[in-house]
């Protein structure tokens, strides 16, 4: 197993790390919208955040090897699942294969925000 970091998104706000390969596949921790160069939630609605997380995880995918288009599976977390139209409009403009997902509500994510979205997905090579 191989440790992924990058400076280019979020450190880890605790014991883990931003992403573990494994066989092939790369397995992101929960990305949130953070600015990774002050640390700070991204202000604005779930349009803005779920922007802001998309950023994030392309940074991590792409330290690792991997890339949106070879994701295979994705988790989000949504604060509100009235925002599921709105987080849905930006994640298909980023995950174009349509991966398969699993988009559930939770009654609260760290630091408030407005969500969160995991990745599995290939290594290219």
């Amino acid at each position: 197993m191989n440790i992924t970091s990058t400076d280019k998104a979020p450190a880890a706000i605790g014991p883990y790390s931003q992403a573990i390969s494994y066989g092939g596949f790369i397995f992101t921790s929960g990305q949130i919208p953070l600015d990774p160069a002050t640390g700070l939630v991204v202000e604005g609605d779930i349009a803005v955040q779920a922007e802001q997380v998309m950023k994030n995880l392309g940074e991590v995918l792409k330290a690792g090897g991997s890339g949106y288009g070879l994701a295979v599976k994705t988790t989000c977390f949504l604060a509100d699942m009235s925002d599921f139209a709105a987080f849905n409009e930006v994640y298909a403009r980023y995950f174009t294969g349509k991966p398969a997902r699993s988009c559930v509500a939770v009654k609260q994510l760290p630091k408030d925000v407005l969500c969160e979205v995991e990745v599995i997905a290939a290594i290219e090579g």
